[in-house]
């Protein structure tokens, strides 16, 4: 036989586990509505690297840049969901670009970090927040072969590459990357990816 006092301490007990169990719930559930989508981060950083080797591999073997992305015959398209792709050529340099469409800012709170908007989970709000979008810009440099190795077979000229994206949220077409004395570099406002 169970006396009273047992019988309210094991009810007292299940309220608290059903408390701590729900904080639990709220504190942990709107991490799984975090929208960070990595195959939209992808898209670009493979498109803008993929122009980036095809102009190299196009001059390998035309002699010349390309000033059109069909001509690269990599089968991307020019507009996706998110992104605008084009390329620019000179002489001596190509410069790819990833940019990202300008109506992925609307409402846009903070747009150097974040993204907020409101899902409603039942009649719940929740202020869910998004990872910036940005955008990509690639450099392909007609080199001499000297700056490049110090013993190079004989004088020829070959291409190198860099890629960089924007640090911050931008919807414009990003500066150029630049080759001085032997040195790849990114603009500012931008890094560096490997």
């Amino acid at each position: 036989m169970t006396s009273k006092s047992q019988q309210q301490s094991n009810g007292c007990g299940c309220l608290l586990g059903l408390i701590t169990f729900g904080l639990i719930i709220v504190t942990i559930l709107p991490s799984f509505f975090y929208t960070n989508n990595p195959h939209r981060e992808v898209e670009p950083k493979q498109y803008v690297g993929s122009m980036n080797r095809q102009q190299q591999a196009y001059f390998l073997e035309k002699n010349t840049f390309s000033n059109d992305i069909e001509k690269l015959d990599l089968g991307i398209k020019t507009e996706t969901t998110n992104y605008s792709y084009s390329t620019e050529v000179t002489d001596k340099a190509a410069f790819n670009y990833g940019v990202v469409h300008s109506d992925k800012y609307a409402g846009v709170a903070d747009s150097n970090k974040y993204t907020y908007r409101t899902k409603y989970i039942g009649i719940i709000p929740w202020r869910i927040k998004e990872p910036v979008w940005k955008s990509y810009v690639g450099g392909v440099f007609l080199v001499p072969t000297t700056q490049v190795n110090a013993n190079p077979a004989k004088d020829e000229m070959i291409t190198v590459a860099i890629l960089c994206e924007a640090v911050i949220a931008t919807t414009t077409k990003l500066p150029q990357p630049t080759y001085k004395n032997g040195v790849l570099a990114c603009p500012e406002g931008t890094r560096q990816l490997k």
